[in-house]
């Protein structure tokens, strides 16, 4: 049914180029979308894209989310899109918060008002969890990226297009994420640096993430945000786990400290934890990943970078009321809860 309804669509992706919106590219084409629209500032990767897929449903538009005009072009007779243009380098968003501003938000605030004057069904904004009671530029422009997207929803109640978002954890081997880096270190023989062995992150692979924008896509209700379930580790246990899959047993690590980065992630705010609407029939799932290896241990780290996910339950149930939050439960269903 879900594929039936992408089946022959014109889907755009912002960041088209990227880990995140390549993988969603290849994702999409297997649904048979009938065009996907890819706006990117690299000419490079897209040049690299482009004879990689080899696919003339491709599209490529060489903009910036900065540039109201440039977004627009790219979302003419377009159905869904995708944001995923950002800045997401927590350091380098710290010594240049105000491009992260700039991106994150002021993009962010371009994408949504051009998907709305084009009539686009339905548009699903990329969070993450550094949103939550930020300490970082990036977690900052990222808060304000969500209270963008619900404050659209709030001022056009008749608007054709759905605004809603996700919020995600670390994206297992994504461009710039951590392992990428610790695999490089573990073929070069070089030790693996962590910023403190103790600070816990969520985990989500490549293919799990995509899964959760299709279901936004055809899910989703004006405003919502949808936040589904993930393991976490302490960053000791994901290098090991990670050396063990190289074949090495016991990796040498050396901590490096890090420019704006929380020792303990966290997926709500306080706020979000209280029920303010209905409820299903199972408790949320952890919002803290404060217990290292009792909740994600090493052998469950290797299972999950192994893993292929198996998509979106029959049991995901979509928030039916303007901007309140989709938490997904043990169950698969979601607890939710008025913004």
């Amino acid at each position: 049914m879900i594929a039936d309804s992408i089946r022959g669509s014109t889907v755009g992706i912002t960041g088209g180029t990227g880990s995140f919106g390549s993988t969603m590219v290849e994702h999409l084409l297997t649904r048979g979308v009938a065009t996907v629209n890819i706006l990117s500032r690299d000419e490079a990767k897209q040049d690299d894209m482009r004879r990689r897929f080899d696919d003339p449903r491709l599209r490529f538009f060489l903009g910036d989310v900065r540039d109201y005009e440039s977004v627009a072009a790219s979302f003419l007779n377009t159905d869904f899109v995708f944001h995923a243009a950002a800045l997401k380098q927590v350091p380098s968003c710290e010594f240049f918060p105000l491009q992260a501003v700039k991106t994150n938000v002021v993009g962010s605030h371009n994408v949504v008002e051009a998907a709305g004057a084009a009539g686009v069904r339905s548009v699903v904004l990329l969070s993450t969890d550094k949103a939550v009671d930020p300490v970082n530029a990036m977690g900052m422009s990222k808060a304000l990226m969500e209270k963008t997207a619900q404050a659209f929803a709030r001022n056009n109640p008749r608007s054709k297009t759905t605004v809603s978002v996700t919020r995600y954890g670390n994206v297992m081997y994504s461009r710039g994420s951590v392992i990428p880096l610790f695999v490089r270190q573990l073929q070069l023989g070089q030790p693996l640096t962590v910023t403190e062995p103790t600070m816990t992150r969520f985990l989500m692979s490549l293919s799990e993430s995509v899964d959760l924008v299709e279901h936004a896509f055809l899910r989703a209700e004006p405003g919502d945000l949808f936040v589904r379930r993930a393991p976490a580790a302490t960053l000791d246990v994901l290098a090991r786990a990670v050396a063990s899959l190289l074949g090495v047993s016991d990796p040498v690590t050396k901590v490096s400290g890090g420019q704006g980065e929380r020792r303990r992630s966290r997926r709500l705010h306080v706020p979000e934890h209280q029920p303010a609407g209905r409820r299903c029939n199972h408790v949320a799932a952890t919002h803290s990943a404060g217990g290292p290896e009792s909740r994600f241990g090493r052998g469950s780290v290797m299972r999950s970078l192994g893993r292929q996910s198996e998509g979106p339950g029959a049991g995901d149930v979509a928030v039916s009321d303007p901007c309140r939050l989709a938490i997904e439960t043990r169950s698969g269903q979601f607890w939710v809860n008025r913004r």
